[in-house]
């Protein structure tokens, strides 16, 4: 613009200095002199995309640290792949939530804080069944689970109780103090359930109604569960599924 009503000027018989035009327009002279540089396209080493790719197509839902972790590499080179590949998944936008103020589900050591729930799996001719999980919140270790056709409180039990003998060799009274936390579902409420885990010597919590994510640890594990394993595998019957 600034250079057009220059020439204009100049045509008219006035000489104007592009320094003047500047300061008549409110136009600061470094923006009239910018030059735009084009950036280089970043190039990749194909020793490193090539694997990546391999694995990502044949396990769509890995993220760029599981992959990183499995294939051995910088976790911020594989970010940096999948961005400029376009190969991360975009996260949908959710909007304002107000959120519960709650202790997280994480935990600074083992056995302070345990995570339960339950989920539906598909087992072909078996039809659906229930898997109870639990989980250690401090490094996500499954320590305890049960299938089992029915979603009865005993099959949430059974899967405590492998966690308990997994973790402390007896079915006994712990006398350190654990924390097993759990949405407030029928079964966990029950008062078959609820008089177990005091039975064990555990302190039990349950989230707010409606936020999961307060118990997001055991939620993502059941959700990697299903998407690396039960959505992708087709089991027309299931050997460890209980009546």
């Amino acid at each position: 613009m600034i250079e057009a009503i220059q020439q204009g000027l100049k045509e008219d018989g006035y000489e104007v200095s592009i320094a003047k035009l500047c300061r008549w327009f409110g136009v600061p002279r470094r923006t009239f002199y910018y030059k735009p540089i084009k950036k280089a396209i970043p190039k990749l080493q194909e020793r490193l995309v090539s694997p990546i790719k391999q694995l990502i197509e044949e396990n769509p839902s890995y993220g760029y640290r599981t992959v990183a972790g499995l294939l051995r590499f910088n976790k911020n080179t594989v970010q940096r792949i999948f961005q400029l590949k376009g190969w991360q998944v975009r996260k949908r936008s959710v909007g304002f939530r107000p959120r519960v103020e709650v202790s997280p589900s994480k935990a600074a050591s083992l056995n302070e804080r345990w995570a339960t729930d339950l989920c539906r799996v598909w087992t072909g001719r078996d039809g659906w069944a229930s898997l109870a999980l639990v989980i250690d919140c401090h490094n996500r270790e499954l320590i305890g689970g049960h299938l089992s056709r029915n979603g009865r409180a005993q099959m949430a039990s059974s899967a405590l109780e492998q966690a308990l003998i997994n973790r402390f060799g007896t079915l006994g009274r712990v006398t350190s103090p654990l924390t097993l936390r759990s949405d407030n579902g029928l079964i966990f409420t029950s008062k078959h359930y609820t008089s177990l885990v005091r039975s064990y010597g555990l302190q039990q919590e349950f989230i707010m109604p409606h936020c999961p994510q307060q118990n997001g640890m055991i939620e993502r594990f059941i959700r990697t569960l299903k998407e690396q394993c039960v959505h992708r595998q087709r089991e027309e019957t299931h050997p460890y599924v209980a009546q």
